[in-house]
């Protein structure tokens, strides 16, 4: 069904569901969003499957005219979003009829914002997934960004959800410090004592060199013992390569599924999305934890979405 006709695409606007993972032996990357808590939230709340492919939105969002009455929610990044040019709420249910307009402007604290609607998006999925690789042109819309006259369709739920609203324990927030938890290695030896040092006691920023593959830091360059260059091998989401420079890059949803640089630390799961939502200029430290503390984190977050719906919203 036709719902959204895109007026203006905003900055990078991409449609991503939970991603196509399996698949990195064959060298495809995973995709998927870059804060998938923000995505499934989205979708809770407009009534869908946790997997369900929504917009995805960096930096400034897109203008989309509806074209049916639906219920949509934005979650995500703090966006100046307008419906009809009054303001629209996020993290919640909103109920949006034909020739509404929704203008979704700059993100005023985060980088990512999700725009899930009932039903969900429906695009072809590719190797099991929805979401759009722009790298490997699959997925989405013609595997690119959205743009200027593009029409989105989505799948026709049996009712429309009420128009819920999330409590606010379960609201993100966007600090300008995010503190993410690693798990050292799996190449901390190649790294000098003090180089160890240097990346759990100092504070990066994050540079202009940020996009879905992965954020490149500037702060102390972190020695080497043994050079930087290693074998090529498979690489995991929150990798943390440092490579000659000696100044870290933490590799995101889109990052290629193999490389030869040294990693030093791997954030975990429940801390990938922190660190994808602090934009240009925003400060990272790193802590080292176990793996049973990471465990705990991601069952803590898992959790979550099992709760009684009367636990997660307002009534």
């Amino acid at each position: 069904m036709q719902t959204f006709k895109v007026v203006k695409p905003g900055l990078f606007t991409t449609i991503q569901d939970l991603g196509r993972p399996g698949y990195q032996r064959f060298g495809l990357p995973t995709a998927g969003p870059m804060d998938s808590y923000s995505l499934r939230m989205a979708n809770l709340l407009a009534g869908n499957d946790l997997n369900a492919a929504a917009l995805e939105m960096a930096f400034a969002g897109a203008t989309l005219e509806v074209m049916r009455q639906t219920v949509v929610a934005l979650t995500g990044a703090s966006m100046q979003a307008a419906l009809n040019g009054a303001n629209m709420p996020a993290w919640q249910g909103v109920r949006v009829r034909e020739g509404d307009r929704l203008e979704l402007g700059s993100a005023v604290e985060g980088v990512y914002s999700y725009l899930a609607v009932a039903g969900g998006i429906d695009v072809p999925p590719v190797f099991g997934s929805r979401s759009t690789d722009v790298l490997a042109s699959i997925g989405g819309i013609e595997g690119r960004p959205l743009k200027s006259g593009d029409i989105v369709e989505t799948y026709a739920p049996e009712d429309l959800p009420d128009e819920i609203m999330l409590k606010q324990d379960f609201i993100s927030s966007f600090p300008p410090k995010t503190l993410a938890r690693v798990i050292m290695g799996p190449q901390d030896k190649r790294f000098t004592a003090a180089g160890l040092d240097t990346f759990l006691n100092s504070i990066y920023k994050v540079t202009v060199n940020v996009n879905r593959i992965g954020y490149k830091l500037e702060g102390p360059q972190i020695e080497h013992l043994e050079g930087a260059d290693i074998i090529t091998e498979g690489q995991t989401p929150g990798a943390i390569q440092v490579p000659r420079d000696g100044r870290p890059i933490i590799l995101l949803a889109d990052r290629g599924s193999v490389g030869g640089y040294t990693k030093i630390a791997v954030v975990i799961s429940a801390d990938i999305r922190k660190v994808a939502q602090s934009g240009p200029g925003k400060e990272i430290s790193f802590q080292a934890v176990d793996l049973e503390t990471a465990r705990r984190a991601y069952r803590e977050e898992e959790a979550i979405f099992m709760l009684n719906r009367r636990l997660l919203f307002e009534p």
